[in-house]
């Protein structure tokens, strides 16, 4: 089977790890350290901390925020089950905003409308966590500007879209949000086996991060509530938990971002060949804009939904092993009391109309073409 995504691990990946089994430190050593300023330098960031997952690098960004107990934040129903979770394991109520059918990501002009009738109500936002959808930036720039209008603070679930760019801006410098999220799971842009990493320019908030990071302790003697300024003492300013990135994996970060602009490349070469050879079936390709430089995550075509099922179980048939990039979560069973199927339409129409098709550096062009041919194989016989 040809995977849909997956991880390219060579020597330098393996001799690094190694180095590091044989080292003093497995974890909370110098390599973890180094693997966040390397990530802060190429996002140009200031600050910048490591975490387990994605998943808890989301939890500890609403924590950082003080999301809490009766906050609303909101979020997409087109994205995985963490983004709205995190916010929920605060005990804050979620809500969402329907994307833009073309792009996939947060529709502006939903969220604008959205937010009169919120303020109306006296029930806007604290938070709003964007998702870069498969690599492709968000319009950050303008939801920058109305969170500055209706005071509410932004998260980009950038999970997606390491090395992506907004016009001149790098997701994860934070120019249009107060946190970025990145993940590192295999079939991300880089690996680190499992992890994840949160980037900011504010440094009350990247405090908040490691101690909370850090099961709620800090050995920062600047946040004692007692000055005992010895090597030994510490003090749990927080309740949370270990939520750390070890030595092993930030060391398999390290040798991965030094790959980046090629597997980008890479990843963006795959996507030139699918939008040459499929443009003139029926059809709908991921945008390309001028403006902005996808990360190319997922490549991800949509159909009319009649043949979705189709083409998909067509395809996994022979040999290509698809995917599909998200059931809304509002129509998940744990949501079905609040809201509606049909609430969110695009979200909707995304899920029964969409395939992800393989794209990964090391995908072959005679397994790409296989694929391709497979897909006009299907429409000829429809």
């Amino acid at each position: 089977m040809i995977p849909y995504g997956r991880q390219v691990i060579n020597k330098d990946d393996i001799e690094g790890v190694k180095k590091v089994l044989l080292s003093n430190f497995l974890t909370q050593g110098p390599i973890t350290l180094k693997f966040e300023k390397a990530i802060s330098n190429f996002c140009n960031s200031k600050y910048c901390s490591s975490s387990s997952s994605a998943s808890t690098a989301l939890y500890i960004a609403c924590r950082a925020l003080d999301l809490k107990k009766k906050d609303i934040f909101w979020t997409v129903p087109n994205t995985y089950a963490s983004t709205a979770n995190a916010g929920i394991l605060c005990g804050a109520n979620v809500d969402f905003v329907d994307i833009n059918y073309t792009t996939s990501n947060i529709c502006v002009e939903s969220l604008k409308k959205k937010l009169i009738a919120a303020k109306k109500k006296n029930k806007l936002p604290k938070i709003l966590i964007t998702v870069h959808f498969a690599g492709l930036p968000c319009d950050q720039k303008e939801i920058w500007n109305l969170s500055k209008k209706y005071k509410f603070k932004i998260v980009e679930d950038a999970s997606h879209s390491l090395g992506s760019k907004n016009e001149k801006s790098k997701t994860g410098d934070c120019k249009w949000s107060d946190i970025t999220v990145f993940s590192f799971h295999p079939v991300k842009i880089i690996t680190t086996g499992e992890g994840g990493i949160l980037t900011t320019n504010n440094k009350y908030l990247y405090d908040k991060i490691k101690i909370l990071t850090n099961s709620g302790i800090s050995k920062n003697i600047n946040f004692y509530k007692k000055k005992i300024n010895k090597k030994w003492y510490y003090e749990q300013l927080d309740t949370s938990l270990n939520f750390r990135m070890s030595d092993i994996n930030a060391s398999l970060g390290l040798t991965q971002l030094k790959k980046i602009i090629f597997f980008i490349k890479r990843r963006n070469e795959i996507a030139k060949i699918y939008n040459k050879y499929l443009h003139n079936l029926n059809i709908i390709l991921p945008e390309v804009s001028n403006k902005k430089l996808s990360s190319f995550h997922l490549y991800v075509i949509k159909v009319n939904s009649k043949l979705r099922n189709k083409l998909f179980d067509y395809l996994i048939n022979n040999g290509i092993d698809v995917n599909m990039h998200y059931i809304p979560l509002h129509t998940h069973p744990i949501y079905k009391k609040k809201f509606k199927k049909n609430n969110f339409p695009n979200s909707l129409k995304h899920s029964i109309t969409s395939i992800s098709l393989p794209i990964f550096p090391s995908l072959s062009q005679k397994k790409q073409f296989k694929t391709i041919n497979i897909i006009k194989k299907f429409f000829k016989q429809q």
